[in-house]
């Protein structure tokens, strides 16, 4: 896998998505990078936190722009491994985050199959990106759940 590739900070946000399922939060994984380097990780805390709005990628908005220093994520990329929902994908917009790459697609409440105007329109998009990986994750975490 070459170094800096979607592939390799994909693989990243799995390892959260992994953190997340041991958590018993839905697994979803994020990370955000700039210059190739990380500045934010995050998987959901929603359990954990008691809160609807602790998504991996809100949560990794928030990391990045601390790490940053300034609430504007111009020149980042977030790495996520499922379709952001409406309510992070609006965040990133108003983030102004440069590039958002996702994993699976969530064909249910993904921003893409309720408004896809939602994003920033300079904002580019890549989808599909270790799709498996990041659907099987999801799918064994549900699987999981239906047998308990």
């Amino acid at each position: 896998m070459e170094l800096y590739s979607d592939d390799y900070f994909m693989n990243e946000a799995l390892k959260e998505a992994r953190k997340a399922f041991d958590a018993d939060e839905v697994p979803v994984g994020a990370v955000i990078v700039a210059d190739n380097k990380i500045i934010a990780r995050a998987h959901n805390y929603t359990e954990r936190l008691n809160d609807v709005t602790a998504h991996a990628e809100m949560q990794a908005i928030t990391s990045a722009a601390n790490a940053i220093g300034g609430k504007y994520l111009n020149d980042c990329t977030l790495y996520v491994t499922l379709e952001p929902c409406l309510m992070c994908a609006g965040a990133l917009h108003w983030s102004h985050i440069t590039k958002i790459v996702f994993g699976a697609s969530d064909e249910k409440k993904g921003y893409s199959k309720i408004n896809q105007s939602v994003l920033h329109p300079k904002t580019v998009i890549v989808k599909g990106i270790l799709e498996n990986e990041c659907s099987t994750i999801l799918k064994d975490f549900f699987l999981s759940k239906r047998k308990t």
